[in-house]
């Protein structure tokens, strides 16, 4: 029995539930169908394997190396979504959302590991005083 929606008599006021969610754009497969799965999902599986190669060496103390390619991970996995018409399920939101929040993730996690003490590679004054105010 499904549930009505709004006020009357003998209907609930319930909302009505979600039958189907509609497909990110760009969630197709990112390869045709008859390709086995690990090659359908090739953006995301890129992305995850640098990620994953950039947590190891953070693992094994290349702490700066390490959080880079996280980062670069992250900017890749927009690039990608920016430039590709399916992505699989690297697409989980609309591709402005998608881009936005991988590349503002990215561009932060790059921009702290550059800035990591001791012995940063880059000096920005303005986030040294916010990072310095923060904590």
């Amino acid at each position: 029995m499904r549930a009505e929606t709004g006020p009357g008599p003998g209907k609930s006021r319930r909302f009505q539930l979600t039958r189907d969610t509609a497909r990110p754009e760009g969630g197709g497969r990112a390869a045709p169908g008859d390709a086995p799965a690990p090659a359908r999902q090739w953006p995301l599986l890129a992305v995850l394997g640098v990620t994953g190669l950039g947590l190891l060496l953070v693992a094994f103390d290349v702490f700066r190396v390490g959080t880079l390619l996280v980062g670069l991970a992250m900017l890749g996995g927009a690039a990608l979504r920016w430039a590709l018409p399916s992505v699989g399920m690297l697409a989980v939101r609309s591709r402005f959302t998608d881009m936005l929040t991988y590349g503002g993730l990215g561009l932060a996690i790059v921009l702290l590991t550059l800035m990591a003490q001791p012995h940063a590679w880059v000096k920005i004054p303005l986030l040294e005083d916010v990072l310095h105010f923060t904590v």
